[in-house]
């Protein structure tokens, strides 16, 4: 079989995974898995098995959910992992890509989602758009940019700090945080909470308009 068709073939099996599990915040379009490392790693949250798909070859939570402090556990655990993947798949849902200015760019997708879906690909868009706000307000603004430089454009700590001009090691503490947030806001962890006692910049400029097309 040619490269082509073996790509071909990688496509279809992704994006049939992706159809019979739409929901699944691991669900990923067949192009994306085509260039992924993807594998199936087994979580426990609330005492229940969970069976996530992570990307191991670009996703800094996987990284952190397997290396382990001093103390022998995971520098972030199953509540914080899987609320960081799910904003990951929503954002990616989303279409939520900024542009040069720092605007959020509109929807550009439309038509039927498939025949006997009965929802329109631009509604999910904006539905997947209103799930991330409602997830970085919940946040807060202090942290919510953070997640996205993180979990949605897959930033490695050392970059952020870098970028931020933050102290060594200084990220992964901000971003524990803002993972208790946000998996208390899904409803992973009831006992997730925090308040941010680090200085953190808005991942929007000063000067930026949050926009977005909502119809």
């Amino acid at each position: 079989m040619s490269e082509a068709g073996r790509a071909w073939l990688s496509r279809e099996r992704h994006a049939r995974a992706a159809r019979a599990a739409p929901d699944d915040p691991a669900a990923v379009s067949g192009y994306r898995a085509q260039h992924m490392s993807l594998s199936r790693r087994e979580v426990r949250l609330a005492g229940e098995a969970a069976q996530v798909a992570v990307n191991d070859s670009e996703s800094p939570l996987g990284w952190l959910s397997r290396r382990k402090g001093r103390d022998g556990r995971a520098l972030i655990d199953a509540a914080q992992f899987l609320a960081g993947e799910r904003l990951r798949a929503e954002f990616t849902r989303a279409q939520m890509t900024p542009r040069m200015t720092s605007n959020w760019a509109a929807p550009t997708a439309s038509g039927r989602a498939g025949a006997g879906r009965g929802i329109d690909v631009s509604e999910a868009i904006v539905a997947a758009r209103q799930n991330v706000r409602q997830a970085l307000t919940a946040v807060g603004p202090e942290l919510s940019g953070l997640l996205v430089d993180v979990c949605c454009f897959l930033h490695g700590l050392e970059d952020v700090e870098r970028a931020r001009g933050w102290p060594p090691r200084s990220a992964k503490v901000v971003l524990q945080l803002a993972l208790d947030r946000l998996a208390r806001h899904y409803g992973l962890s009831e006992a997730a909470s925090g308040k941010s006692r680090v200085p953190v910049r808005a991942w929007l400029a000063a000067d930026a308009t949050f926009t977005s097309e909502l119809g």
